[in-house]
């Protein structure tokens, strides 16, 4: 490859210091401004082949993704190779511990867990793979989603939302949301508000992913998420419980009601939202590519 540029470059100034001696035959000064442009065209073609096998290669990594998010949707719609893990977390530490040549996780974990002053100051983040936003899932044709809805509505309005956003760095990723319904719909028998009050509890499925939902040093679940459903179950008068689930399993989880509702940073994907009960989005995000840094 050095031999190639070497002469590459090297008969590209020869050619120049000919032309200079026979400007005047205009018979040999086209032969030889052919044969140059022979040698850039070729150079050219290598260069951008180069380039190409740049690209591909990444199709040769291995790429660690959370088990049933859109990471992994991420991964198997660019045909990447893959290995599915519990969570994003650690995802992340099979990209630090060099299990996996990079990771698949969501822009807004990024921000949070690498890049200097964080978890993994020697990992950062390249690609954008997708665009997406965020959403909670309640069990399909549950009332808990537009009772959610309600209270997005009125802490956007009043700035609680964006105040608690902002404790968490998330604030520029706030979607905005639509006016408060008036609408007060008699519950049905099978209301799930109903039922989450009579049981006295909100329980909610999460995964640990910072900036959404992780503990703090007292062991307390905190994050965007977090404080969000317990504002939720404040609102609707009773205790609130994250309990950790298997996000590959969320969906029968949810239907099996072990946990009322599914709020850890949740993509609202088609499949997602054929699944569940969604609420109106919240957040903006995006599906990176994490690599450790040169």
């Amino acid at each position: 490859m050095q031999f190639f540029f070497k002469n590459f470059f090297t008969s590209s100034l020869y050619y120049d210091n000919i032309l200079n001696e026979c400007t005047k035959n205009r018979f040999w000064r086209r032969i030889i401004m052919k044969k140059k442009l022979a040698y850039v065209l070729c150079g050219t073609m290598l260069l951008a082949s180069l380039s190409f096998a740049g690209v591909s290669a990444n199709e040769d990594l291995t790429y660690a993704v959370e088990a049933g998010s859109a990471g992994e949707a991420a991964a198997q719609d660019n045909g990447f190779t893959y290995n599915s893990v519990a969570s994003q977390a650690d995802a992340l530490m099979e990209v630090a511990s060099g299990t996996s040549d990079a990771a698949i996780i969501d822009l807004l974990m990024a921000g949070a867990m690498i890049g200097e002053g964080t978890s993994y100051p020697d990992l950062t983040h390249t690609d954008e793979l997708t665009e997406e936003e965020y959403g909670v899932g309640c069990r399909k044709g549950s009332d808990l989603a537009a009772y959610i809805n309600n209270v997005f509505a009125e802490s956007y309005a009043d700035g609680t939302m964006e105040e608690i956003a902002t404790t968490y760095g998330v604030q520029e990723a706030l979607v905005e949301q639509p006016e408060a319904s008036e609408e007060t719909a008699e519950a049905a028998e099978d209301s799930d508000v109903a039922y989450i009050q009579d049981k006295g509890s909100l329980i909610v499925g999460i995964t640990d992913f910072a900036p959404m939902d992780y503990k703090d040093d007292n062991g307390d679940w905190i994050g965007f998420d977090a404080d969000m459903a317990k504002l939720v179950a404040e609102k609707l008068g009773v205790e609130v419980e994250f309990v950790e689930i298997d996000w590959d399993n969320k969906i029968m989880e949810l239907d099996a009601k072990n946990i009322d509702v599914v709020w850890n940073g949740m993509t609202l994907t088609d499949e997602v939202k054929s699944s569940m009960e969604c609420t109106n989005a919240y957040c903006n995000n995006a599906q990176v590519i994490v690599v450790p840094a040169e």
